[in-house]
């Protein structure tokens, strides 16, 4: 189903024609109600009326997270605070915490976003919607919860944690979709083993994961293991929050952009020049109907590719690939740049390993080292009667360096633990542990 007929299906013209309407819009708003942007504007010689399309746009200064961190907490507010009708906030592993705040009509659109979003995803109304994402300043949970409502779906609001509870929840109250990370997903369903359940005896039939990146690899486990069909979203909350982008059930084949509400560019981090549609780079959002926290080019640190052909589900959005990582998450491993989840790509196609890792950076002399922490699967586990030093285990030690080498190109320190070893997570799994200062930084 698509729930927005009208917008997800402009053609090339007519969606260019209203994203420059709008764009024009947002840039007189910015200028005339936000300080930041009128300065900025003014130092560098920019006049509204020389933005003549939306190819125009690279004129246009970026903004980054440091640029609200600088201005917290309202400094880059649109509108007073006797319009906002919210405030959202997201924290990084240091400094202030960023805040976004929402109008009426803000929440109005982030919620018919959602509701696309949903539908996307193969939810329709009448549905119980289990949303185990965290509410509270992060934006997840009300912002699917919302969407949820709009769409005509009964939302269990469980929030995340106490995952035994959310199981009794699924078995009782069967919901249809479920929404969370996909970390927390395969939580859920392994703690449904350890109750002695099958995992796949349940009412959902598909499941909206995001928060965190995750691989084809993690999307085939999920599937396999809950019996679903498992969709990536996509957001931030500097933009809107979850929703400007997801995958349709129907190709699972990039994520749909909301492209009528944000106007996307990708960009070489280094050089801050565009790359061609089907190339890594940098997204860059900016936001073309937002009233309290209108953003001009807002650098996300998210590494993804872009393509416009149309998808076979009808919908002719810009459709942005998985987030491969992001711009402050590589790892440079002896000179050679890694995402955690290219690891992850590799882990899960090794036979004998459970979906969970950590990586570990550390010290080794005056060396950066990473150390690769992975778990065995309860099948192994058991077939070497708990042994560790088996010829088994050495043979999969190998065998996860050789590929890793391959692959990635880096040589890592591989420790395997028995199962259940690695911290599960309740909401963003925690990849990274740096071991390099003077206590462990979790990176998720």
């Amino acid at each position: 189903m698509i729930y927005n007929p009208e917008m997800e299906t402009l053609s090339i013209t007519e969606k260019e024609e209203l994203q420059f309407v709008r764009l024009q819009e947002t840039l007189n708003r910015v200028y005339n109600k936000v300080k930041f942007y009128k300065e900025k504007f003014d130092q560098n010689g920019i006049k509204i009326d020389d933005i003549k399309s939306i190819g125009d746009i690279s004129k246009l200064p970026f903004t980054k997270k440091q640029d609200l961190r600088d201005h917290y907490p309202f400094g880059l507010f649109a509108e007073p605070i006797e319009n906002i009708v919210r405030l959202h906030g997201s924290s990084g592993t240091s400094g202030k915490p960023t805040v976004v705040g929402y109008t009426k009509n803000d929440i109005s659109v982030w919620s018919e976003l959602i509701a696309r979003a949903i539908a996307a995803a193969g939810g329709s109304k009448g549905d119980i919607f289990h949303n185990a994402y965290g509410y509270g300043l992060f934006t997840g949970g009300l912002g699917l919860h919302y969407g949820a409502e709009q769409l005509g779906a009964a939302v269990v609001p469980i929030s995340g944690g106490n995952t035994e509870r959310q199981i009794l929840a699924i078995q009782d109250f069967k919901p249809k979709g479920l929404g969370c990370t996909p970390s927390y997903a395969l939580n859920i369903a392994e703690k449904m083993e350890d109750m002695g359940l099958d995992s796949r005896d349940n009412s959902l039939k598909y499941g909206i994961f995001g928060a965190e990146p995750w691989s084809e690899e993690m999307r085939a486990t999920i599937e396999d293991m809950l019996g679903i069909k498992a969709v990536d979203i996509y957001g931030l909350s500097e933009i809107m929050g979850p929703g400007v982008s997801i995958e349709c059930h129907v190709a699972q084949d990039g994520l749909h952009i909301a492209d009528d509400h944000f106007l996307v560019e990708v960009i070489d981090p280094e050089t801050l020049e565009p790359v061609e549609d089907g190339k890594d780079g940098e997204l860059v959002f900016t936001t073309l109907t937002k009233e309290a926290l209108p953003l001009i080019r807002y650098r996300t640190g998210d590494i993804a590719s872009i393509t416009r052909e149309k998808c076979e589900c009808g919908r002719t959005t810009a459709r942005m690939s998985r987030v491969k990582g992001r711009t402050d998450d590589m790892i440079i491993i002896r000179g050679v740049n890694v995402f955690p989840s290219e690891m992850e790509r590799v882990l899960l196609q090794i036979e004998g390993l459970a979906p969970h890792y950590q990586i570990k950076l550390v010290k080794d002399g005056p060396m950066d080292c990473a150390e690769l922490h992975v778990e065995i699967s309860d099948e192994l586990y058991s077939g070497i009667n708990g042994d560790l030093k088996s010829e088994q285990v050495q043979m999969l030690e190998r065998k996860i360096k050789q590929e890793i080498k391959s692959t990635c190109l880096v040589s890592v320190k591989t420790m395997i633990g028995t199962p259940k070893s690695i911290p599960r997570s309740e909401g963003k799994a925690i990849r990274i542990v740096d071991l390099r200062k003077s206590g462990p930084v979790m990176l998720s």
